[in-house]
């Protein structure tokens, strides 16, 4: 098993977050994003030194810490400027508030399906309409956004565009292109870009990432992205992200009011994570794609008439299973009941995920290869 991901089942099966407790012992969790490693030396030795001083209180070290994540992000294309780092709680947090203080209320925001399923909740929560422009070819090799469906929701009145850079669930990087086009777009409209950017540590080897804030001038005028260690460090339950503000003249993003919930000790991993950690990520990088290798294998033994991309960054697949009718349009849910596999289903991406499943595929070659298995059991069983 290629280290990190080298952990045995039933050591994971004595973790109490989400993945390892939503369902029962016998199931096979690839669902929720979550990674099976322990954590990266530097981070470990960080928080247990905090935890021997007794070092459990408010998160202070604001300006410390934008720095420090100002550094990292600066391999994104352009040199950013600690100033316009904000520190937040998490992402979701970030979308949320970038949305709130920087868009009239009531405006409408355009999004992506299928697209991370909190995208819509989280626009209608600050109180304003998600306009739904679906991905070109999602199913296909090259995703797409589709310029001119939003061209079309700006014109008709969309203020806002929530973009999900590297793409959750397909994966695909936007083009530096295709980016730089979208912010002409938003500065025509007068509207404004939020772009989550939380999968850009996990490129591929060989993958380059390009920050939406880096693909332009105009970009970086119209636009706000939105990170965090949390995905490629396995540190969601610490609670620290940032916001990194693209026109801190135009945006009224302040640290004063949305710094003080960061966690102390997300704040201390993900310094670690990101100063000290970079080695430990290109070994996880790289037992992600030998995983993306065998997974390859395993469709096309034990699921062969399924369709997939490999994904340019993350840890997640977009599985196509509409050529398995039997299925429906849910096929997690028969995988879950009759196979004991938990994934996420397709339909919470949008309708465009009907026949889909994603799949997490940060986890041990055993368990992996058990999964598939498993779902190929279930999809082969009623095929002529």
């Amino acid at each position: 098993m290629p280290f990190p991901l080298d952990l045995p089942e039933s050591e994971l099966r004595r973790r109490r977050s989400q993945k390892w407790v939503a369902h029962p012992e016998d199931v096979l969790p690839l669902f929720v994003a979550e990674t099976d490693v322990l954590l990266a030396p530097a981070i470990r030795e960080r928080l247990a030194a905090a935890v021997a001083d007794g070092d459990t209180g408010y998160f202070a070290e604001i300006e410390r810490f934008a720095g420090v994540c100002a550094g990292y992000y600066s391999r994104f294309g352009y040199r950013v400027p600690p100033e316009s780092v904000v520190p937040v709680n998490d992402v979701g947090v970030g979308v949320r508030e970038t949305l709130a203080r920087t868009l009239p209320a009531g405006s409408g925001v355009v999004y992506t399906p299928p697209v991370y399923m909190p995208f819509a909740p989280w626009i209608r929560r600050v109180g304003m309409s998600p306009v739904a422009v679906p991905l070109l070819d999602h199913d296909g090799d090259a995703p797409l956004l589709d310029l001119e469906g939003i061209e079309r929701a700006l014109s008709d009145g969309a203020r806002g565009i929530l973009l999900s850079h590297p793409h959750n669930p397909t994966g695909v990087l936007h083009s530096p292109g295709e980016l730089a086009a979208l912010a002409d777009l938003a500065a025509k409209y007068d509207a404004v870009v939020v772009s989550d950017e939380i999968w850009a540590p996990l490129t591929m080897p060989g993958v380059e990432f390009h920050s939406f804030l880096a693909v332009s001038g105009t970009a970086r005028e119209v636009g706000l992205a939105i990170s965090s260690a949390s995905k490629a460090f396995n540190l969601a339950g610490l609670k620290c992200a940032f916001v990194i503000n693209g026109n801190p003249e135009r945006f009224e993003v302040r640290r004063s009011s949305l710094s003080g919930a960061v966690g102390h000790f997300g704040a201390l991993a993900g310094e670690a994570a990101l100063t000290k950690s970079l080695d430990w990520l290109d070994e996880l990088r790289g037992a992600l794609a030998a995983n993306l290798d065998l997974m390859d294998s395993l469709l096309a033994e034990h699921l062969p008439r399924a369709r997939w991309r490999r994904p340019d960054a993350g840890f997640v697949a977009w599985i196509d299973l509409r050529a398995y009718p039997g299925l429906g349009d849910d096929p997690a849910a028969a995988f879950l009941d009759e196979g004991r596999v938990a994934l996420s289903n397709g339909p919470a991406f949008g309708s465009q995920g009907k026949g889909f499943v994603r799949v997490n595929f940060a986890c041990s070659e055993e368990i992996l290869t058990e999964a598939f298995v498993r779902m190929g059991a279930i999809a082969n069983r009623d095929q002529p």
